[in-house]
């Protein structure tokens, strides 16, 4: 065996060439496949069960000197990764010693006051960006030998710090800030997306890529990509808001609400936090965008620690996100665009998500009743039998067949009429107290404002057929609306009777179920 992987070896630096440089995690898990088939000896008739998603347990019948073998070609591969991490690491230690960090300085926005003195957020920065470069510089030499994973894991935080570091000392010069959130999100590239997991070979298990019981795989490429690229889109959103609070930029641009989104982003709720909420929801972005390509499509199973640290950045941290930007009008009195479009590309990342978070719970479920650990099975996976398949196109026929990946990347999704009628009626919600005449500051509007955001909030989650039962929120919310405003002495009675007539109708629209389109195995019993 170790001759024949020798021989592949050697053909595949011959035929290959450079481009054996760019050998990424997909082609390692091949190569588990392919050096399964030739264990086994019955390549034609495990190709056919693997394509009808049989769950036999392959990869514990490899032996550890074959996923040595394996580890250590694969490492080879993707030795320009590691030599990758180094260079960074020197460009890291020169940076400061090459921009002179007290040059050009800056001071948070709206005198806001920030926990360190200008002399210390330079300091800080400086020698933040030296310690972590020598720090790059050593352990990416460790990662230069094979089977070094604490050393890789060590970089990939190093790179979580770099997205950090700027926030944290509220970096005084733009040229830190964008020069540490930019190598930090390399380093995290380099070290756990392009290679794949450190060592992850050493126990990965063959197995099927569609849940059991589901009609569709929540993990696909097609079901990540479209959460890939809203992050990416918040990200940069995020970072426009945070380059204002920092200080690098005198103003911020909004085409409809003008100085409203500088006197939210200079307000007393933002300046009640220790560092930039804007640079702090950038951070989160940051890492929704770098997690939606962390692993393979079937990571549901061999990742469910990344499946529930991704569910929780996206679903709770996520609605809290959403809260503190539909509280604005109600807190501040003002509305900020870019921070309503930062909470919408947030929005529907939720029920994106919220359908491979369960499939991983199912999966983990399944494992204890079998007795096996928790622990183990979270950080390391496992495999299970399934005889469901994927219908979902290949992500490279998008350019030849953008209407079907995108159709197959928002699957677990349906859009009832009732409850795109409930979003809309929420809408009209917000902005009715302005149409009659009703001060932003005004409680009638505050309840306007609050009911109608939320009624839009949980219509647009509730369209994630898994939590479509979550609709019934927006009775409650409907009648709130309907019948507070009569309470207050403030409440123009032409407001009164329109938060009837809009509550009533959001109520209303919140019985039906609507379609369900896909089947989620256990889960189905819920949606109803």
């Amino acid at each position: 065996m170790m001759n024949h992987d020798k021989e592949n070896n050697k053909k595949g630096m011959k035929e290959g060439g450079m481009g054996m440089r760019g050998v990424t995690r997909p082609m390692a898990e091949k190569e588990v496949r392919q050096h399964n088939q030739q264990m086994h000896g019955d390549g034609e008739q495990q190709h056919e069960g693997e394509q009808h998603g049989q769950g036999n347990d392959h990869g514990m019948m490899m032996s550890d000197d074959m996923r040595r073998q394996m580890l250590h070609m694969h490492h080879m591969q993707t030795l320009w990764v590691y030599w990758m991490i180094v260079m960074l690491g020197f460009w890291m230690v020169f940076n400061p010693l090459t921009f002179d960090y007290g040059i050009g300085t800056v001071q948070p926005s709206g005198g806001r006051s920030v926990w360190l003195t200008l002399d210390q957020r330079i300091l800080f920065m400086k020698w933040s960006d030296i310690i972590s470069g020598a720090l790059l510089i050593f352990f990416g030499w460790r990662g230069l030998t094979p089977n070094r994973p604490v050393s890789l894991w060590i970089c990939c935080f190093i790179g979580v710090w770099l997205t950090l570091a700027p926030i944290v000392f509220w970096s005084p010069t733009a040229v830190a800030y964008y020069n540490d959130t930019l190598v930090g999100a390399l380093i995290i590239a380099l070290t756990i997306l392009i290679p794949g997991m450190p060592n992850m070979i050493m126990y990965m298990k063959m197995g099927p890529e569609t849940p059991p019981g589901w009609s569709y795989n929540p993990s696909s490429w097609p079901q990540r990509w479209i959460m890939m690229v809203l992050g990416f889109f918040g990200w940069i959103v995020s970072r426009y808001l945070a380059a204002f609070q920092l200080g690098y930029l005198d103003s911020v641009w909004d085409p409809f609400f003008g100085e409203q989104s500088e006197r939210v982003l200079n307000s007393s709720m933002s300046h009640s936090m220790p560092i930039s909420d804007a640079g702090l929801g950038a951070i989160a972005y940051t890492f929704e965008f770098l997690m939606g390509w962390m692993g393979a499509p079937t990571r549901w199973r061999t990742m469910p620690w990344m499946v529930a640290f991704f569910g929780i950045l996206v679903i709770p941290l996520g609605l809290v996100h959403i809260f503190l930007v539909i509280s604005q009008p109600v807190v501040v009195g003002a509305w900020c665009t870019f921070c309503l479009l930062a909470a919408a590309i947030m929005l529907p990342m939720l029920p994106l998500e919220v359908d491979e978070v369960i499939a991983m719970g199912q999966f983990m479920k399944k494992k204890l009743q079998k007795g096996e650990k928790f622990w183990k099975i979270f950080w390391k996976g496992g495999t299970v039998e399934s005889d469901e398949q994927d219908e979902a196109p290949a992500m490279m026929k998008f350019p030849q067949k953008p209407g079907a990946v995108y159709a197959a990347s928002i699957w677990g999704m349906s859009f009832p009429w009732t409850l795109t009628v409930a979003t809309l009626v929420g809408i009209v919600m917000v902005f009715a107290p302005g149409v009659l005449g009703v001060p932003i500051k005004a409680t009638p509007a505050d309840i306007f404002h609050l009911g109608g955001s939320l009624v839009v909030v949980v219509s647009v989650i509730c369209m994630g057929e898994p939590i479509r039962l979550g609709r019934y929120l927006n009775i409650l919310i409907g009648l709130i609306v309907a019948i507070a405003p009569w309470f207050l002495d403030d409440s123009p009675t032409s407001l009164n009777i329109t938060g009837v007539v809009l509550g009533l109708a959001v109520a209303a629209l919140s019985i039906p179920l609507g379609p369900k389109t896909q089947r989620y195995a256990g889960w189905d019993e819920y949606i109803r």
